[in-house]
């Protein structure tokens, strides 16, 4: 009788093994438990790159408890109203990479759970109002390169938890006022690749929770009109956040140039003008100043760049130092100056230094002078002239 070597039970063990998971992901499939042109891992659903053309199918066949839905590169013209009525348990849903061109406005109505949603890369160009109204859990959306021309400050109603926003590679060319005033826990923005030449500082300010903001690839005009937004750019650097490069392209001097590197002088001609944005925070009761304009207004247009005033007081301190040390110097060498010519006069008034003669038949005479005045008298010594008066002044500062 031939028994199998060893190694022939081991294959014949793993083929029986992998026979009997088939076998089972058969029997889910045809229980129900996914649809055909997927693939059900857990709580996953994974449909990529299956040209789907239908979500009917597809939804009505998702088992239950699936939280991730995957149907990015398919062939998806449109999402009918309450298409995901039958799967309210999805916590994340990507229709990324498809050709949907039409949303009706209750295309994601019941997703009560959802957190997180991606429509990027379709041809939407305009989003239904209240399309993400019963989002009220999602934490992040992305709607990057849909064509959008123009957005609404109604269209983020409701999604206060939201943390993420991807509005990238489209057409903007405004933000509405209050398009993110109701967004209070926004971490990560992406406004690159539109077509923005300027942005309210007012729009900002109330998202207190930033931590980085993508600018990159607008045809930004840095003029008086966009101060305001720089100083509050300065302000994030400062307390940590993250900003992308915000290059020029108005005016010719500061083409390339990014904003943030360009000295505050060459906007002081700048000067607040009228039709103020009104205040993030409330100003009911807020005094006015003289010349009728609100506290909160008027900081704005002060200089907020904590880094550059840093910088000019270290500098500052030097220069200071260096002065210092240089007058003490002075002083010092002024000091010694006047004692060195102090004593110069003493030595010369007692006749032990002798002064050099003018000319060759100069050194009897002076000579005879010696001897002439160590005849005179003192009183006649007292009467001599006195040493200039600047080295006296000097001697007197130098006690």
């Amino acid at each position: 009788m031939c028994y199998p070597s060893k190694m022939t039970r081991s294959r014949m063990h793993g083929l029986s093994a992998c026979t009997h998971l088939i076998c089972l992901l058969g029997t889910l499939s045809m229980v129900g438990g996914c649809p055909p042109m997927c693939v059900c891992v857990g709580t996953d659903a994974v449909c990529n790159e299956q040209g789907i053309t239908s979500l009917r199918h597809i939804v009505d066949h998702l088992p239950q408890g699936i939280y991730v839905l995957q149907l990015s590169r398919n062939n998806l013209s449109v999402l009918q109203a309450r298409i995901f009525s039958s799967a309210n348990s999805l916590k994340s849903l990507d229709l990324s990479s498809n050709n949907i061109s039409m949303l009706q406005a209750e295309a994601l109505s019941n997703l009560s759970q959802l957190e997180r949603l991606d429509l990027s890369n379709n041809p939407l160009l305009e989003l239904p109002a209240g399309l993400f109204s019963d989002l009220d859990k999602l934490t992040e959306l992305v709607l990057s390169d849909v064509g959008l021309r123009a957005i609404s400050s109604e269209h983020f109603r409701g999604l206060a938890r939201l943390r993420r926003l991807d509005l990238s590679l489209n057409r903007l060319a405004a933000l509405p006022r209050g398009l993110l005033a109701g967004l209070p826990e926004l971490e990560w923005l992406s406004l690159a690749a539109n077509s923005l030449r300027g942005v309210p500082r007012a729009e900002f300010e109330p998202l207190a929770e930033l931590q980085s903001l993508q600018l990159g690839g607008n045809p930004w005009e840095c003029n008086c009109s966009l101060v305001e937004f720089k100083h509050w750019l300065e302000w994030m650097l400062y307390r940590g956040g993250e900003v992308d490069a915000l290059e020029c392209s108005l005016p010719k001097e500061l083409w390339g140039r990014d904003i943030r590197a360009v000295p505050a002088e060459m906007f002081s001609h700048c000067a607040p003008r009228g039709g103020f944005l009104p205040c993030s925070r409330a100003t009911d009761g807020q005094d006015l100043g003289v010349d009728g304009v609100a506290d909160c207004v008027r900081q704005r247009y002060r200089a907020v760049s904590v880094r550059r005033a840093a910088a000019t007081v270290v500098v500052a301190g030097v220069v200071c130092s260096v002065v210092c040390v240089m007058m003490v110097v002075a002083a010092t060498y002024g000091c010694v100056y006047a004692s060195l010519a102090a004593k110069y006069q003493r030595e010369t008034r007692k006749g032990k230094v002798r002064r050099p003669p003018l000319d060759g038949g100069g050194e009897e005479k002076g000579v005879e002078q010696e001897e002439k005045r160590e005849l005179l008298p003192d009183v006649a010594m007292e009467t001599e002239v006195a040493p200039p008066a600047v080295v006296v002044l000097s001697r007197e500062v130098c006690v």
